[in-house]
C-alpha cells in the first residue's frame, strides 16, 4: 500500500511541478540559450532501479562536450574519496553555476518521475561507469527507484564523496517509509534555500 501511495505522490507531484513551473522552465531555457551555445537540455545515460538504464534529463550547466572530459574513478577503492562535482569547475557556464547552486538544473527530472524511471525521493541516479565499480553491498542502493532528492542530498549534497553518499543511500533503502519520504521532501526545501552543500 505504501509503495502505491509513493507512486501516486510521484505522479501528482511531477504533474503539478511541470504545470506550475512551466513559466520558470521557459525562463531558464531562454537564459541557457543566451548564455552559451548548445541545447537547453542535457541528456545522460544513468542507472535506475535493478540496474536498468534510462536517459536522465537536466538543464545543461556545462559547455557542450564537457561530459567527454570527465574521468570516472578507476577502481572501487577510489569511490571513498571521489567527488562527482568539483567547485570552480571551468566547464560550468555562468548560468550553470547559478542553476546548480539553486538546484534548478534538476527540474527536468520531473519528466523522468512522470515516466516512472525516477521518484521524487530516492538515491540520485548514478552513471554506468561508477555503478560498474559497485560491490554486492553497494548494489543495494539500486533496490529502489532513484530520486530527485534523497537522504544524501539533505545531508551534504555536493560536499559528500561518492562513498559517503552511497552510505546514506543504503541507509535510506534500509529504513524507507512514506513518512521518511515526506520528511526528506520538507528538509529539501530548507537545504535548497540555504544552498548548503551546493556546488
Amino acid at each position: 500500500m505504501e509503495r502505491a501511495a509513493k507512486r501516486l505522490m510521484d505522479v501528482v507531484g511531477a504533474l503539478l511541478g511541470l504545470v506550475l513551473l512551466a513559466p520558470l522552465f521557459a525562463a531558464v531555457a531562454v537564459w541557457i540559450r543566451l548564455d552559451s551555445p548548445g541545447p537547453v537540455l542535457f541528456r545522460q545515460r544513468r542507472i535506475g532501479r535493478d540496474g536498468r538504464p534510462f536517459v536522465l534529463l537536466k538543464f545543461r550547466t556545462m559547455r557542450v562536450g564537457a561530459d567527454r572530459e570527465w574521468r570516472p574513478p578507476a577502481t572501487r577503492g577510489e569511490l571513498d574519496t571521489f567527488r562527482f562535482q568539483e567547485a570552480d569547475d571551468p566547464r560550468v557556464t555562468r548560468a550553470g553555476r547559478w542553476l546548480r547552486r539553486t538546484s534548478l538544473d534538476e527540474l527536468p527530472n520531473l519528466w523522468n518521475v512522470l515516466r516512472g524511471e525516477m521518484s521524487l525521493v530516492g538515491p540520485r541516479p548514478e552513471v554506468p561507469e561508477i555503478v560498474a565499480l559497485y560491490d554486492a553491498r553497494m548494489r543495494g542502493r539500486l533496490a529502489v527507484k532513484p530520486g530527485i532528492t534523497g537522504l544524501a542530498q539533505i545531508s551534504g549534497r555536493g560536499e559528500l564523496t561518492t562513498g559517503e553518499a552511497i552510505e546514506y543511500d543504503l541507509e535510506y533503502c534500509r529504513t524507507w517509509s512514506l513518512c521518511l519520504d515526506v520528511r526528506i521532501l520538507l528538509r529539501t526545501v530548507g537545504t535548497v534555500l540555504s544552498r548548503r552543500g551546493a556546488i
